[in-house]
């Protein structure tokens, strides 16, 4: 069972939610962030290359347009391989642990597993961040020497950045698989 919703990012970028319950203990939740622009991309090679095409009026030197070309495609694939991310999912399985992937534009993925023993509580968290208060949801890591302390902040979805509303949706759907992986033990 598949469900989508949208909502709106911190910097307002219209952002998708989708839930998938695969079972009971076992949940998918996905925020696809905007896409790429046609506009922008075309606006920014446009600038490079018009800056180009001035400086090979002004020195008559035809490297300026070979290299404007050649850097305005090496920066675009960069962007595509290493910055631009598409997609940002969180699967919950409560017997195993959490998977945290981001899906780049190129089709690259990036994929961190953090077994269920180490995570102490997902919550969200708040931040100050240029004179705006801004939440995001982390992973809070059980310090194996320490069961009441924290050893580490997992922070999620740092490149979509959803609002409140969206981040309490993911958090809602984390403390039930949460919650039953807590009872299970005693009810046994």
């Amino acid at each position: 069972m598949a469900e989508e919703r949208r909502f709106r990012s911190v910097s307002g970028a219209s952002i998708a939610l989708r839930r998938r319950q695969h079972s009971a203990s076992c949940r998918e939740l996905a925020v696809r962030g905007p896409r790429l622009q046609l506009r922008s991309l075309s606006a920014a090679t446009s600038a490079v290359w018009l800056a180009a095409y001035g400086l090979f009026a002004l020195s008559e030197n035809s490297m300026v347009l070979s290299a404007a070309i050649f850097i305005t495609l090496i920066g675009l694939i960069i962007y595509l391989h290493f910055v631009k991310i598409d997609q940002e999912s969180l699967l919950v399985i409560g017997s195993l642990g959490i998977q945290v992937t981001s899906s780049y534009a190129s089709g690259k993925e990036s994929t961190t597993f953090i077994e269920m023993g180490q995570v102490k509580d997902v919550v969200i968290n708040e931040a100050i961040h240029m004179q705006k208060v801004i939440y995001y949801l982390c992973i809070l890591l059980q310090d194996p020497e320490d069961p009441q302390g924290v050893s580490e902040v997992v922070p999620l979805f740092q490149s979509s950045k959803p609002r409140l509303d969206c981040l309490i949706e993911v958090y809602k759907s984390c403390q039930e698989i949460l919650e039953q992986r807590k009872t299970a033990p005693q009810s046994s």
